[in-house]
Parts: structure tokens; sequence; C-alpha cells
């Protein structure tokens, strides 16, 4: 444990932003484990409205800084490439 108190307070602050990052990363992973099984299943309809939701979740990461942008972009476009799949 730290004697200093800037150190004490920079450990509470690495503890704070680490839930926070562990709460939004586990957010888009669900989101986009829901997209994928709705591919999966066959059910277009909902896959089509979950999309967007998953979109909105990796950009909001990307703009917190929990996710790179190229990442977030990464996983958008290799996601609207299943979904497009699927469709055909």
């Amino acid at each position: 444990m730290a004697n200093i108190k800037s150190s004490m307070k920079r450990i509470k602050i690495a503890n704070t932003r680490t839930l926070r990052n562990k709460s939004i990363k586990s957010g888009f992973r669900s989101a986009i484990k829901k997209l994928e099984t709705a591919i999966s299943e066959g059910d277009l309809d909902k896959a089509r409205t979950l999309y967007p939701e998953v979109s909105s979740k990796l950009d909001k990461a990307a703009a917190k800084g929990v996710l790179h942008k190229n990442a977030a972009a990464r996983k958008k476009s290799k996601l609207a490439l299943k979904l497009k799949m699927a469709q055909e």
C-alpha cells in the first residue's frame, strides 16, 4: 500500500476508472453477443434493431478511451458484414 497521499489518490482514481471501463466493456461485449446470436438463429428483424445499439455502444466506448477508435470501427464493420451476409 502506498504511503504518499498523491499515490493513494491515484490508486483510488485507477480503481474507479477500472470499474467504469469494465462496465462499458461488458456492455458492448454482451450487446455484440446478442447481435451475433440473433444473426446465427436467423432472426434478422431482431438483428437489424440490435445493430444500431451495438454501434452506439462501441462508439461511446471509443469516445471514452476504453476502446481505440479504429478497433471500434473494425468491430462495427465486421458486424455489419455478418448482418449483410445473413440477409443474402
